[in-house]
């Protein structure tokens, strides 16, 4: 069973976990919330299939507010949660600040990063987000109409723009002549959830002649994806496969396993392996959906193309500028 804590207001105090059993994992959700069918779901998930596979039982926490997040760790550690696994780049620094005071207890940031030398305790994982985004990019080339399509991210940092980047060379190099329309919702936390304004900058995308459009940013793509459906254009999801979401509106989504690296690391337990570990598209990291909510979208010219592409990208034949590099995207400017 999951035990859940909700954390209400930037001003809320964790209660102690009295009678938390020792080496149990615990789970923290990024900003945006547990059920936000995007990234935090797929940590739950993972979790949840670990709980199930296993009998065991884990503390999952919501955080409402950025001053919550060392709090979180602070509390999860000293009540003997091990190990602490927490989601989102906004973790980083705070997993710095606490991990040299639980030197027995592993942390784990998924998509933050932690140097390794000065915080053995600490693995931090990454993924490839560049190479899943490639290959949503070229469906969408193929199946656009118009030539133009567009993307969506949320809070706008290096990292979601690795999305769009990726995302914009996939486009370009299934239709040369392809047009990228690349929005982000906005600078603070706070884009991660907001639909509405998700919303409106697809119908905005839709008017500049997008017909595919998609959406790496949490929360706020429930928006882009519900402008997508009612305006009769198509749309990608991200993260978990958001297929189901609006069957036959939907193209694909971008996998991410997150879920992945959550079972992973409870699974080890007090035992994982601490470091850094990247996810790739070689190590099933990344990758798009396929189900029967958009078998009738997905030709299967566009699956051949898109599967041949990832074994080029597997074997290192092909090379997907990763934004992060460098800071630039050669296929389209933000």
């Amino acid at each position: 069973m999951t035990l859940t804590k909700h954390l209400l207001g930037a001003a809320a105090t964790l209660a102690l976990f009295a009678g938390a059993a020792t080496a149990d994992p615990a789970l923290i959700y990024d900003l945006g919330g547990k059920f936000d069918k995007s990234f935090n779901e797929a940590a739950f998930n993972g979790a949840t299939k670990w709980a199930t596979e296993t009998g065991g039982t884990f503390k999952d926490l919501e955080i409402t507010a950025e001053a919550q997040r060392e709090q979180a760790l602070r509390q999860l550690a000293g009540a003997g949660f091990n190990p602490v696994v927490t989601t989102g780049f906004g973790m980083s620094d705070p997993i710095a600040a606490v991990a040299p005071d639980f030197p027995d207890t592993k942390f784990v940031t998924i998509d933050g990063y932690v140097d390794p030398a000065a915080h053995p305790n600490v693995l931090s994982i990454g993924f490839a987000e560049h190479e899943g985004s490639y290959l949503v990019g070229m469906m969408a080339g193929m199946k656009s109409t118009t030539g133009t399509v567009g993307f969506i991210g949320g809070m706008d940092i290096p990292l979601i723009r690795k999305f769009g980047c990726g995302y914009a060379q996939g486009v370009v190099a299934a239709k040369a002549d392809a047009k990228v329309i690349l929005n982000m919702t906005g600078t603070d936390p706070s884009a991660w959830n907001n639909p509405t304004k998700g919303a409106e900058i697809a119908q905005a995308q839709k008017s500049q002649g997008a017909d595919v459009i998609f959406a790496a940013a949490g929360g706020t793509g429930m928006g882009v994806l519900q402008s997508a459906k009612d305006q009769g254009i198509l749309s990608i999801g991200v993260d978990s496969n958001q297929n189901h979401l609006f069957p036959g509106s939907v193209l694909t989504s971008m996998l991410k396993r997150v879920d992945v690296a959550v079972y992973d690391a409870m699974k080890a337990g007090p035992d994982l392996e601490t470091g850094v570990k990247g996810l790739n598209l070689a190590s099933d990291g990344v990758g798009y959906a396929m189900d029967e909510n958009n078998a009738d979208l997905v030709t299967p010219e566009m699956i051949a193309a898109v599967d041949a592409a990832a074994a080029k990208i597997k074997s290192g034949e092909l090379v997907v500028h990763d934004y992060m590099s460098d800071n630039t995207c050669p296929a389209a400017q933000f």
